[in-house]
């Protein structure tokens, strides 16, 4: 019993610490594209 409760624990954590990668990634993600729509915006303005 006690390994079931240890894996259970294990099984846990690393589903947190996948969920918390997962939206870091995502922030990332989409930080990225802002970062990108606005250089391309400003490249836009300096072109004109």
């Amino acid at each position: 019993m006690a390994f079931v409760n240890s894996f259970l624990s294990y099984l846990l954590l690393m589903l947190i610490i996948l969920g918390v990668g997962a939206v870091a990634l995502i922030i990332g993600i989409t930080m990225r594209k802002k970062k990108n729509a606005s250089a391309a915006l400003t490249e836009e303005q300096a072109n004109e």
